[in-house]
């Protein structure tokens, strides 16, 4: 006798507190380490893009770059171990520009933490001086907490004097004499270029 109740993979509930979330565009790097959530994006390919990038790092700094011209956290798929420290120096520059951004990485087993597993890496530690806030989800029943958690995080402006130079604290002078800030003024470049 059933319950009623369809059994949802991690992969599944994790696109879905995305959609929630109102993301319309991914980055990553596809592998084998985050499956379940590469099916997910599959079956919702029609509410969220996922840009397929040749490199971690190239995928980070898309992200970045969407976040910072956007206002929206940018989202960064990518694979454990090594495409972790790739997407290591995105994950930096958002950091230090303060530009709203989540990176989604897999992890070993739980059964296999620990125990130097193929690719395993610590990534409280290794992203600890780096991000605003590093968690790992070891409940999938906490996956849309997390998830929410993350995307009101990557919100908030930090204290100081980051908030003051990412919002507008330098002010630059255009040949044309008009203002900008240089977030204003990366925007008007992007917009120009993409209508050559």
């Amino acid at each position: 006798m059933g319950n009623g109740l369809q059994e949802r993979s991690g992969g599944l509930i994790l696109v879905d507190a995305l959609r929630i979330h109102g993301v319309e565009r991914v980055f990553g790097v596809p592998g084998e380490s985050y499956l379940a959530a590469l099916d997910a994006f599959h079956d919702a390919e029609r509410a969220i893009e996922f840009v397929i990038c040749r490199q971690e790092g190239g995928a980070a700094y898309m992200a970045e770059a969407y976040g910072k011209l956007t206002g929206k956290p940018g989202i960064c798929f990518v694979t454990r171990g090594p495409g972790a420290t790739n997407a290591s120096v995105g994950v930096h520059t958002a950091f230090q520009d303060s530009t709203p951004m989540l990176l989604f990485i897999s992890q070993v087993a739980r059964e296999q933490t620990e125990r130097e597993a193929f690719r395993e890496i610590d990534y409280r530690r290794m992203f600890g001086q780096m991000a605003k806030w590093v968690v790992e989800i070891e409940d999938d029943a906490r996956i849309p907490e997390l998830v929410s958690q993350a995307f009101h995080r990557a919100r908030q402006w930090p204290a100081g004097t980051r908030r003051h130079r990412a919002a507008g604290g330098h002010v630059d002078q255009s040949r044309d004499g008009r203002r900008y800030t240089r977030l204003q003024a990366r925007r008007d470049l992007c917009r120009s270029a993409a209508t050559r």
